[in-house]
């Protein structure tokens, strides 16, 4: 969608065969009048069937052809002018653009600052969890934790996490992802800022802290979800889950790196008070400049919002209502999308929680370099996740069914993880066994494309509380993998029979994605 702007003196043609098509029926057009013209001064020559006023009429119909002419002329040119404003806008996704009704005005679209802002809380979002994944090493050498132990630490987190889901995706879907992850961010900013006094404390006001961190926590990816939806329309909405996402991996290396480098210059408090200053940062431009709907924001251009709206496939929802926890377990679909989080979030977090206590245990490297080693994968994540998003509306703007490009994403999402795993148990160095860590992260990212997106796609009105639903079970199967893998290390030794495990999940969800998974809408 585009404005109707009066041509000026000259057009800028987007496509050179637009100017020389448009350019061609004029003159085809003027030579068959003056054809005609000709013909017919001719039959007046030979004195045939010339009527009594032919001159006048022969001067009537040349200047009312004379007139058709001109006016299509000019409204080719105002098509071609509002087509090519269209494109211009649809261009300024995320890249900024120049505004067509004040020349040389540099216009940042509104979606693009959401995006960023959004992709900076996700950012912090990860950041914080992973303080303590780095943390716990000497937390653990100073209190004397064995494995089993530090599972149980770093699961905590999970147990505030799982209840937030359900509860934070039925109140995005009654208040909208604004307020409601401007409240968890800043919720769980201040957990972030009390742990290293929990951790002085006790063991119990650690695991309470951690629990009440994983609560405010488990309202960002339904919030993240929902606000997108409303502020992309639907052929960009896979890149800027891709962006935020990125951003929430970007996280991950963000942590890993800067938690030691700060832990050795300030102490164990200081990575803990530096993240949460930031996250009650982002809270004070959050809540000033980001509206639950681009229709509410003052500063939005009327061109950006013509062309969100144009792109929105999903019809009106409600708001109050209900959600039908019922009917949305009776179908298929929806047990593809809980199989499919469930999958992502156990491989996830064995990753996240163990991957500098694999490296350390393993290859007997120190803490700084696991957290490279760890960092690595999480930012190549962040970039594969964007590139996984633009595939994928490349996809759906090339005709391909939504149904069959969120099959493939899933696809890469789950067999490039399996894959990678089962690889990773042959790996007798830290670089290689990097190198299969991040391939085995990077492949799936394009998860983002998959079933993260289809809750939209298949219950536009209730994806809020479907997301808290397919989290909640998800965030079990991460408290069963984080505390899992700690008793199987200590049980059997090693990482590689938990690793296989892994990878069997992963393969067995791919199955069952492509059989009943759909793009259509079922709700």
């Amino acid at each position: 969608m585009a404005s109707v702007i009066q041509p000026k003196s000259h057009l800028h043609y987007s496509d050179p065969k637009s100017y020389i098509s448009t350019n061609a029926h004029f003159f085809d057009l003027g030579k068959n009048t003056e054809t005609h013209l000709r013909f017919q001064s001719a039959i007046n020559k030979n004195g045939r069937n010339l009527p009594f006023d032919g001159g006048k009429q022969l001067r009537s119909r040349g200047k009312q052809l004379s007139y058709a002419i001109k006016s299509n002329n000019e409204r080719r040119q105002r098509e071609c002018f509002v087509r090519c404003t269209a494109e211009g806008i649809e261009r300024g996704l995320l890249v900024g653009g120049r505004n067509q009704e004040f020349e040389g005005e540099l216009m940042v679209p509104e979606r693009f600052k959401v995006v960023a802002l959004m992709a900076f809380i996700m950012c912090l979002c990860n950041a914080d969890r992973v303080v303590m994944s780095v943390a716990i090493v000497p937390l653990a050498a100073k209190y004397g934790w064995n494995s089993s132990f530090l599972g149980i630490v770093q699961s905590s987190f999970l147990w505030g996490y799982i209840f937030s889901s359900l509860i934070g995706g039925a109140l995005v879907d009654k208040y909208g992802g604004k307020r409601v992850i401007a409240w968890g961010g800043a919720l769980w900013s201040l957990a972030t800022l009390l742990t290293p006094w929990a951790a002085n404390h006790s063991t119990a006001s650690l695991l309470a802290v951690r629990a009440f961190f994983g609560l405010a926590e488990g309202v960002a990816l339904p919030s993240m979800n929902t606000l997108l939806s409303r502020w992309f329309p639907s052929h960009e909405r896979a890149t800027a889950v891709g962006l935020s996402m990125g951003g929430f991996h970007l996280g991950n290396v963000v942590g890993l790196v800067l938690t030691p480098v700060v832990m050795s210059s300030i102490g164990l408090s200081g990575p803990f008070i530096l993240f949460s200053s930031l996250g009650l940062l982002w809270l004070t431009m959050w809540a000033t400049r980001v509206t639950n709907d681009p229709q509410d924001s003052s500063t939005i251009k009327k061109s950006e919002l013509r062309l969100i709206q144009a792109g929105k496939t999903d019809s009106p929802t409600t708001k109050g209502k209900l959600p039908p926890l019922g009917l949305l377990l009776s179908k298929l679909p929806t047990w593809a999308i809980i199989f499919a989080n469930v999958t992502n979030n156990w491989g996830y977090f064995v990753l996240l929680s163990w991957m500098p206590v694999y490296f350390k245990t393993v290859f007997n490297v120190n803490l700084k370099q696991a957290a490279w080693f760890s960092a690595l994968p999480w930012g190549t994540m962040a970039i594969s996740g964007y590139i996984a998003g633009a595939a994928s509306d490349f996809l759906i703007k090339s005709g391909y069914s939504l149904t069959l490009v969120r099959k493939i994403m899933q696809s890469i999402g789950f067999i490039g993880p399996g894959v990678s795993l089962l690889c990773l148990n042959y790996a007798k160095t830290p670089e290689v066994a990097a190198i299969y860590i991040t391939t085995a992260l990077s492949l799936s990212s394009f998860s983002q494309a998959g079933f993260l997106l289809n809750m939209q796609d298949i219950a536009p009105q209730y994806a809020g509380f479907l997301h808290g639903i397919s989290n909640s079970a998800g965030t079990l199967a991460a408290i069963i993998s984080t505390i899992g893998t700690g008793f199987f290390v200590q049980w059997l030794g090693s990482f590689q029979a938990f690793l296989t495990l892994t990878a069997c999940l992963y393969f067995v969800t791919a199955i069952f994605w492509n059989l009943c998974a759909t793009g259509e809408r079922v709700f």
